[in-house]
């Protein structure tokens, strides 16, 4: 009998959407996004900063604006290199290879942990301040009875873009592109048109930037000069956010990925550095100032339609001041979009409970989508929403990730120097990334740490440990469970005295018996704990079973879902190891037989095949075994799943019996 939809689940279709089939071969093209889709997705985080990463580098300068040329220049070299190193990260880790896998690959395991740690705080940061900076934007604009409902606004955003997410990336990306192209079509406009109506100044420019040089040269030295313009640099350093996200999320573009990936890094780079470097220079061209209430860009627009006329100006500065709020709403995306893949690949190397790697019906991580955009929320509710004290832990921990990956790459191109024809000029980018990124993680931890910068580095250290402990809890358990696995080798050796054998000849074929009490056993891989229910089965149910069906769900997790060949690949492995049970029981006599599956949940598909079974075996007992500790707490029963007694329950609703066998470790 099938269960009519409830309630529930029509709201869930409703607000989420169908449900996907990940066996579709049309699949991975109907999701995976192009270039362009890409960029708007993973490039806003970075174009977003624009809206207060060149005003914060500006002010610093204070009275010797024109020094912010150097600042500019800066920015944009350190983009482009970032970018290029990434590009080679993207070559060589065709399938997704971010900070996270490439300090774990090509540094530690350890090293690889710290970086994805670090990596996921500073994308629950990201959807933080881009969410609180949006909302204080909007608000400042209101009437000002109106600014104190910023923080619920605030937290009705971080709500809406998680629901988007959980719909699906593809979804959530044309959803906002409208918002992404105004702002870039607007602040091409401003650049072009600052420049274009100060070209005859840009001589003036020059002369000024020499007498400012002079100016603080004078009053404080050269290192003086270094120290200031280091500072300046450095207060924009979360310009430079968001560049890796494009290596962690391969696995959601188009094929061929590493031909999209490297693109889409050319989009971000381009946009980004002519963003904050034209931005900074009409700063200068305009002579903008600090007025409280209002920001550098604000001020900035309004000296540019100075003279439009009220009515042309007025429209103009207040579209681009919402493409600015806008922005930094999708710039939220950008954490939703990559820390759930790092979270998930952290999560396949049990770091984190395997639970955070699985998809849901729509083929997304929804219990990362719903940790980081939790996360977030609890940050916002924290700090009442304050984008002051949100941006003083900003962009620390992102450059702990660059750090390390580009740690990683210099070692690699160093090892493989050999082999690698074009090794120096590899290594050169990497290198130039590696002693950038080392100098800004420097000084902006120097700068941000007593501003209150030091709250990032305990958070960090506390998951850090945290999951640690997790990376113990599971070691600990697969060495327990290791024990069963001498019952394969038994097996492979044709020993298993609990097992009566009922026929001589192993190699007669072995037909089934319809009426006969059929036993259906849900593995997971062809293992000690597979073959100890086996093993249960026959002592508790001595000579009662005459036919044996092996059962195993191949779950599309984040791991498996990246092509067609790795969901064939999962099939064709399951299948392996399910032939492996059926020759066993073969071997004593039994009919046994495999069957496969391959979906995102383990309780729906055998949901779905059980009636399948039920009508060519009348006289069916499910058997599922399950992990038992001595000591069973709320940590354990977070990091394992429980799956049997779900499904135990769905087949209670059928009328089918099945036996949980415990397994004690």
């Amino acid at each position: 009998m099938d269960n009519e939809p409830n309630l529930f689940q029509w709201i869930k279709t409703f607000v989420m959407g169908k449900a996907r089939n990940p066996q579709d071969p049309e699949v991975f093209h109907k999701l995976a996004l192009i270039a362009f889709f890409a960029w708007i997705g993973l490039g806003a985080d970075g174009l977003s900063s624009s809206c207060y990463g060149p005003a914060e580098a500006f002010a610093v300068l204070k009275d010797h604006h024109y020094l912010g040329i150097f600042v500019a220049l800066g920015s944009a070299l350190t983009i482009f290199v970032i970018s290029a190193s990434y590009s080679q990260i993207i070559e060589l880790f065709p399938t997704g290879g971010g900070g996270y896998l490439v300090a774990s690959k090509l540094l530690s395991p350890t090293l690889g942990m710290i970086a994805g740690c670090a990596l996921l705080i500073d994308y629950v940061l990201t959807i933080a301040l881009s969410i609180a900076s949006g909302a204080e934007a909007i608000f400042s604009s209101l009437p000002s009875e109106w600014f104190s409902f910023r923080f619920e606004f605030a937290i009705i955003g971080v709500l809406g873009l998680t629901i988007l997410n959980l719909r699906g990336v593809k979804e959530s990306v044309i959803t906002l592109m409208p918002i992404f192209l105004v702002f870039v079509a607007t602040h091409i406009f401003v650049i072009i048109y600052a420049v274009v109506a100060h070209a005859d100044s840009l001589p003036l420019v020059a002369e000024n930037t020499a007498a400012d040089i002079h100016s603080v040269t004078s009053e404080v030295g050269i290192l003086g000069l270094i120290l200031l313009l280091f500072r300046a640099y450095s207060m924009g350093a979360g310009t430079y956010t968001g560049i890796e996200a494009v290596s962690n999320s391969l696995p959601i573009l188009r094929e061929p990925k590493v031909l999209t990936g490297k693109r889409t890094m050319g989009y971000i780079a381009v946009s980004l550095a002519v963003t904050v470097t034209g931005l900074m220079l009409a700063y200068i061209l305009y002579g903008v100032n600090h007025i409280p209430g209002k920001t550098l860009n604000a001020i900035l627009y309004e000296s540019i339609t100075a003279g439009w006329g009220h009515n042309l100006a007025y429209t103009f500065v207040l579209i681009i001041l919402l493409s600015e709020v806008a922005i930094l709403f999708v710039a939220a995306q950008a954490g939703i979009l990559a820390g759930p893949r790092v979270l998930a690949n952290m999560a396949l190397d049990r770091w984190f409970p395997i639970r955070f790697a699985y998809l849901n019906d729509r083929l997304v991580t929804q219990n990362g989508i719903l940790l980081m955009g939790g996360a977030a929320l609890a940050l916002i509710i924290l700090t009442g929403g304050s984008v002051q004290i949100l941006i003083v832990l900003y962009s620390i921990n992102v450059f702990i990730t660059f750090v390390l990956s580009q740690s990683g790459m210099v070692r690699h191109w160093w090892n493989v120097r050999a082999a690698d024809p074009v090794w120096k000029r590899r290594i050169i980018i990497n290198g130039i990334g590696l002693v950038m990124t080392v100098t800004i993680l420097i000084s902006i931890s120097a700068v941000k740490f007593f501003e209150g910068g030091w709250v990032t580095f305990i958070i960090t250290g506390c998951v850090v440990l945290f999951v640690v402990v997790i990376k113990r809890h599971y070691k600990k358990t697969f060495g327990l469970l290791g024990r069963l696995d001498q019952l394969m080798v038994a097996a492979d050796m044709g020993k298993s005295g609990s097992i009566p054998k009922v026929g001589d000849d192993s190699k007669r074929k072995i037909e089934y018996d319809r009426n006969g009490a059929t036993a259906v056993l849900l593995v997971n891989g062809y293992n000690g704990l597979g073959l100890h229910a086996v093993l249960d089965t026959f002592k508790l149910f001595r000579g009662v079973f005459k036919n044996f069906i092996f059962v195993q769900v191949g779950v599309v997790d984040a791991g498996v879902f990246k092509g067609t060949a790795e969901i064939n690949n999962l099939r064709a492995h399951i299948q392996g190891e399910l032939d492996k049970y059926v020759k066993f029981l073969n071997s004593h006599g039994y009919y046994a037989e495999g069957v496969t599956l391959i979906g995102t949940n383990v309780v729906e598909e055998i949901d779905r095949i059980a009636p399948e079974i039920l009508e060519r075996f009348p006289r069916v007992v499910f058997f599922g075994g399950q992990i038992v500790f001595l000591k069973e707490t709320i940590f354990t029963r977070w990091l394992h799943n429980y799956v049997v007694f779900a499904v135990q329950k769905k087949l209670y609703l059928r009328g089918v019996p099945f036996v949980i066998l415990p397994i004690i470790i």
